[in-house]
């Protein structure tokens, strides 16, 4: 059975994120979406929010998992016995990252394999980032995120 992770924080999750979701779905047996769980920065959303976001989008792919991890990367693929790593790459500065990390990641577990997805051209320019810079000045989101992310962003912000 083929298994693969796709990490991320997933703050808020996008449409870009889930374009990678549905589709690495349709070419696994089996996807984590593993939501990063970081002491080191303040995200928007704390990580069960975040997963409940992922999970709400995700819970009509039977072969779809949510879960959080922490530490390292290559830990967590190998505790899911997963043999593939999904990253989505938007631009070239991405495939420079991403890359690095690919390689170390390989030196580390040559048993575990980097699968890159190009994103799909309409959300290339995409990030979480931008999303809550956009809900930060009162913008609509509704392009970005699906709708009941867009509810859950601007309710966070207002909260602030």
């Amino acid at each position: 059975m083929a298994v693969a992770v796709y990490p991320g924080s997933f703050d808020p999750i996008t449409r870009g994120h889930y374009d990678i979701i549905e589709r690495t779905a349709k070419i696994m047996d089996h996807l984590v979406v593993a939501v990063l769980r970081n002491s080191s920065k303040t995200p928007l959303f704390t990580v069960e929010e975040r997963m409940a976001m992922v999970e709400e989008l995700v819970g009509g792919f039977p072969n779809v998992v949510v879960e959080t991890f922490d530490g390292l990367l290559i830990d967590f693929v190998r505790s899911k016995e997963a043999s593939v790593i999904v990253r989505g790459l938007r631009a070239v500065t991405d495939f420079e990252y991403e890359l690095q990390m690919a390689q170390t990641n390989r030196v580390m577990a040559p048993e575990i394999d980097t699968l890159f997805l190009t994103t799909n051209l309409k959300y290339s320019y995409l990030s979480s980032n931008i999303v809550k810079e956009i809900a930060l000045y009162d913008g609509d989101v509704s392009p970005f995120v699906h709708p009941q992310v867009a509810e859950r962003v601007k309710a966070k912000l207002l909260q602030k």
